[in-house]
């Protein structure tokens, strides 16, 4: 009889959904016919509608979604289509108020969105009512893949944990459906069982007339494994490691211009205003690689590469991860991804739980062949020109392509190139070290690593200050950090800080993590509401065995933005995601070698710049900031 129930239950609901969907579309359609698009010279028309991020997303009758991580999307494939836009988005509550009787909150099962236009999106319902039986009833459903294959929807999903005979742990499900609105029904079993390892983020692609699966998070790395014809399961023996673990989760690989691009995410999704998620991308001829950044440093490798493609610029938008790329009807590519709005980012009433909208912007390319998003401005915060959602349509969006930073006038006043025998006078410390564990060498200050931390109330570490210049400046110096880029030695870190005290700073660090070395960029903050985090970091490109490290501050009415920027040569810098803050003037640039002690940072210099006025690149097109 439940079994007789349930099915009843999910014909209802698929009959009002396909209800449901008819009147979504009729209104669109009406929506869209009653504006008068431009001709463009290509003689498409242009869309003639802007959105503004994060997506507007309608609960029929009932609010808006206000979160929708991990996104997925597709446009429905003939002969099953329906000129529709879906997307598909990780188990979370839709807003605030989505609650039951008792107060607590709904988790939906992977809530399904429709658009006809991609700037107008309904709410239809969920893939699952109920979880499949193999999955743990406590567990998660996260970070859905929607793909058509074999004349069908696939969709792929994360189970955090399972009721599997020995591989209880996380694994990757299927369902399929007939329609991108259902009814799904789930495969049964593990398209890829728990291997001692976090099975996370299913990505799959065809190539070569076989199918693939990507999947993988910090535990255990990135994989990929050969899929069955009919791609409900995969062949263990066909396992290969694409990235290095302790670094990269959210796999989304994208085909362009003879490469394959590995989109991957990085650092905790969920630290509320202080998120530091960023998206990070390798390039290579081949799906399973070897993907180098634009350095040329593999994904693979100790010293881990990746460059920067979807990160923070200091608007309300921080944490922005775990994208996927899809093309619009005129041939513009863009990118759906999650981010955290810092001015509102925890569900009403429960700190800590953080809320995670989706947005949408333009990926364009540079010349040279690698993605930056909105030309390189980064989130949009403004109304953008929509895609180009139908055939026969065009989109206003035009690419104008960011400058980088670049240094103007030496400050040579508090610059130092340590080339004297003792330190500058200039210089103080912040709890001095120990004699003989510091001081000048061969054209360089050595200060040696120390078994301390000025992280959160671990204030024991000692710093090396001076002044900072007033207004906007770029600082930068070249460190060298003696720790190995093998494993293990966490986590043992030096560089610079933009110091107000002990608990407000923003830090930029080689730093050791595990079996990895990688650029840490931080912030610390004190005091903050109860249960709000005091410390997030993101990170930047590879470092090298001498790392150049740039921070950049830009003031604004409110706040100070410092943005990151990292080399290997000191020729080609990657630029990294913003933090804001409030130090003010009495702010010093500090150096610190700490995090565990036996190891020598050398610094061949500190050198203060003014900005190059001609290179501000804190706006965008669409009027974005």
């Amino acid at each position: 009889m439940q079994r007789k129930h349930t099915r009843s239950k999910e014909r209802v609901l698929h009959l009002f959904s396909a209800l449901l969907l008819v009147l979504t579309v009729l209104l669109a359609t009406m929506g869209t016919a009653s504006a008068a698009a431009p001709v463009t010279a290509q003689g498409k028309q242009a869309t003639g509608l802007t959105y503004t991020n994060p997506l507007n997303i309608n609960i029929p009758g009932d609010g808006k979604v206000e979160s929708c991580a991990d996104p997925s999307i597709i446009y429905s494939k003939p002969p099953l289509g329906d000129s529709n836009w879906y997307m598909y988005c990780t188990t979370d509550p839709l807003n605030d108020n989505d609650r039951n009787a008792a107060n607590d909150f709904n988790f939906h099962l992977m809530p399904i969105l429709m658009s006809h236009d991609l700037v107008n999106w309904t709410y239809l319902g969920d893939v699952f009512t109920t979880k499949p039986g193999w999955v743990d009833p406590g567990a998660g459903l996260w970070a859905p893949d929607i793909e058509f294959l074999n004349g069908k929807y696939y969709l792929y999903f994360t189970a955090s944990d399972t009721t599997l005979p020995g591989h209880e742990d996380s694994a990757i499900g299927v369902a399929t459906s007939n329609s991108p609105t259902g009814p799904w029904v789930d495969s049964g079993k593990a398209v890829v069982e728990e291997s001692n390892r976090w099975t996370f983020d299913p990505d799959v692609i065809e190539y070569g007339g076989n199918k693939y699966i990507f999947y993988g998070s910090y535990y255990g790395g990135i994989s990929s494994r050969q899929l069955s014809p009919g791609g409900l399961t995969s062949d263990p023996a066909t396992q290969k490691q694409i990235a290095i673990d302790n670094k990269y989760e959210g796999a989304n690989l994208y085909q362009h211009n003879g490469y394959w691009y590995l989109f991957v995410s990085s650092t905790d999704c969920c630290n509320g205003p202080l998120t530091g998620y960023d998206v990070f991308v390798g390039r290579s001829l081949s799906p399973f690689g070897p993907f180098v950044d634009r350095e040329g440093v593999s994904l693979l490798a100790g010293r881990a590469g990746g460059t920067p493609v979807i990160t923070m610029n200091g608007n309300r938008w921080v944490g922005p991860g775990h994208n996927a790329v899809f093309q619009d009807f005129s041939g513009q590519d863009w990118t759906v991804y999650h981010a955290v709005n810092r001015f509102d980012p925890y569900f009403a009433g429960a700190v800590g739980f953080t809320k995670r909208p989706v947005l949408m912007d333009p990926l364009d390319w540079t010349n040279d062949g690698w993605p930056v998003l909105r030309g390189g401005y980064g989130p949009s915060d403004s109304p953008m020109p929509a895609p180009a959602a139908q055939p026969g349509e065009k989109t206003a969006y035009q690419p104008r392509f960011a400058t980088q930073d670049e240094p103007d006038n030496l400050i040579k006043n508090f610059s130092d190139d340590f080339s004297s025998n003792t330190l500058s006078n200039k210089w103080s410390w912040v709890r001095p070290p120990a004699p003989g564990t510091y001081g000048l060498e061969n054209g360089t200050f050595r200060f040696d690593t120390q078994n301390a931390d000025i992280h959160e109330d671990s204030n024991n570490a000692s710093v090396l200050t001076e002044d900072i210049p007033g207004g906007d400046y770029m600082v930068e110096t070249k460190v060298k950090l003696s720790v190995p880029p093998e494993c293990c030695h966490n986590f043992v870190q030096a560089g610079m800080v933009i110091y107000g005290d002990d608990n407000n700073f923003i830090k930029m660090a080689v730093f050791s993590n595990f079996n990895t070395q990688q650029i840490e960029f931080a912030k610390e903050v004190f005091p903050v509401p109860a249960g709000y985090p005091r410390y997030g970091n993101t990170v930047v490109g590879p470092p090298g065995e001498w790392t150049y490290l740039r921070i950049v501050k830009h003031t604004n009415k409110t706040e100070e933005v410092y943005t990151p920027y990292t080399s290997i040569d000191g020729k080609t810098w990657e630029k990294g995601g913003a933090y804001t803050h409030k130090l003010g003037q009495k702010a010093k640039i500090g150096l610190i070698s700490m995090g565990g002690s036996g190891f020598t940072a050398n610094f061949d210099y500190v050198h203060f710049y003014r900005v190059n006025p001609h290179n501000d690149n804190r706006q965008g097109p669409g009027n974005g900031a």
